[in-house]
C-alpha cells in the first residue's frame, strides 16, 4: 500500500512544494496510516504496524515519516478535540517536542507564556506546537506563532522552521494537565528509531544492489570476500534495527531513548558505508544513498537524540526533574 503511494507520487516531497506535502499528508490519512498507532490505541498490534509504517516511509519520505510520528504523539496529548480530528485527517500540521529540549526557550511569567523555539520539523505550514512537560503539556496554536524557514542537511519536505510567539499567551489556556507525557515521549523516540531503521535498511539494500551490478577486475564487487563481509554487517545491522523497534508494551522512556540513540547512529554509519560502497560521493549525478545519509543526519537532530540521552540518563540514575522538564541541580 505504501509502496503504491510512493510510486503514485512520482517524486520526493520538497520544501519548494508545500501544497504537495499537504496532499500527501491527507492521502496517508485517508489510507489510515497517518495516525495508525493512535487509532489502534490499546492494541499491541497497532504499535507494531505503526513501526513498520514509519520504517517503510523512512526509506523514501523520512520527513513525512517524522511528521507522522509527531502526529501520533499529538493525538494522544490533545485527546478527543477538533484539533485531534484535524491532525488525524492530515489537515493540520503539528510539531511535538520536549519542553526541556535545548531548542526550546519559553518563559512563563505571571501566568503568561512567551518565547521561541529554534527548530520544528512539521512537514506542514503553520504547525501547532506541543511541548511535553511532566504530566502536562502546552499546546500552542499556530495563530499565536510566527515562523521563519531554516536550512538543514536532509529531510527535504520537513518545512523546517523556527517559531516565536507573536505575543504572550495565557498559560492556563494552552496547558493540558493529566497528560501521559511519558507515553508520548516513548512514542516519539521509538517512532524516530523506526524511521532510522528504515533509512538503514534502504541504504544497506542499495549497497548490496550496486555491489552486485558493479564489475571490477572482471567480476562483480560481491565476488570479493571483504565486500561480502561488509555488506553482511550492514544488512545485519539494519535487520537487527528493524526488530528492535517492534517494541514490547512495557518499554520505559529511558529504554526508548537508548534504542533511538543506537539506531540513529547505526543509520548514519550504514548510510556512510553505502556511500563508500558506491565509490564515494557522486560527482556528475547524486547517488540515492547520499540523500539517505543526509536524512539520517537530520533525523538525529530533529528527534533531539542528544536531549533524549540526557533525559534518559537522569531517569536511569533516579535524578529528579522539575515540572518544566529541566534537571534539578
Amino acid at each position: 500500500m505504501l509502496s503504491a503511494v510512493v510510486a503514485d507520487a512520482g517524486h520526493l516531497p520538497a520544501d519548494e512544494h508545500p501544497a504537495d506535502i499537504a496532499v500527501l499528508r491527507r492521502r496517508l490519512a485517508e489510507l489510515g496510516v497517518w495516525t495508525l498507532g493512535a487509532t489502534m490505541d490499546g492494541d499491541p498490534a497497532g504499535d507494531e504496524l505503526a513501526a513498520i509504517a514509519f520504517a517503510r516511509l523512512g526509506r523514501s519520505w523520512a520527513a513525512l515519516a517524522w511528521a507522522s510520528v509527531q502526529a501520533h504523539a499529538a493525538v494522544d496529548v490533545v485527546g478527543d478535540s477538533e484539533l485531534s480530528a484535524a491532525i488525524r485527517a492530515g489537515d493540520s500540521a503539528v510539531a511535538v517536542l520536549d519542553q526541556s529540549s535545548a531548542v526550546v526557550h519559553m518563559t512563563a511569567r505571571d501566568g503568561w507564556l512567551s518565547g521561541r523555539i529554534d527548530r520544528l520539523d512539521p512537514a506542514g505550514e503553520r504547525p501547532h506546537v506541543i511541548l511535553l512537560g511532566e504530566g502536562s503539556a502546552r499546546v500552542i496554536p499556530a495563530e499565536a506563532l510566527r515562523f521563519e524557514p531554516l536550512r538543514r542537511t536532509g529531510l527535504d519536505g520537513a518545512l523546517t522552521v523556527s517559531a516565536e510567539t507573536t505575543e504572550a499567551v495565557r498559560e492556563a489556556d494552552v496547558t493540558r494537565a493529566g497528560v501521559d507525557t511519558t507515553a508520548a515521549r516513548i512514542r516519539l523516540r521509538l517512532g524516530a528509531a523506526a524511521i532510522a531503521a528504515g533509512i538503514a535498511d534502504a541504504a544497506a539494500e542499495a549497497a548490496l544492489s550496486y555491489s552486485a551490478q558493479r564489475e571490477q577486475f572482471g567480476a562483480p564487487l560481491t565476488a570479493l570476500p571483504t565486500v561480502r563481509d561488509a555488506l553482511f554487517l550492514s544488512s545485519g545491522a539494519a535487520t537487527t534495527a528493524l526488530r528492535q523497534v517492534l517494541r514490547p508494551r512495557d518499554c520505559s522512556a529511558w529504554q526508548a531513548a537508548a534504542v533511538l540513540d543506537s539506531l540513529c547512529e547505526q543509520a548514519i554509519d550504514t548510510c556512510a558505508l553505502a556511500v563508500q560502497s558506491h565509490g564515494g560521493y557522486g560527482y556528475l549525478a547524486e547517488y540515492p544513498v547520499e540523500r539517505l545519509l543526509r536524512d539520517a543526519v537530520s533525523l538525529r537532530a530533529a528527534a533531539d537524540v542528544a536531549g533524549a540521552r540526557r533525559a534518559a540518563a537522569s531517569e536511569l540514575a533516579g535524578h529528579p526533574r522539575t515540572d518544566s522538564g529541566k534537571d534539578r541541580t
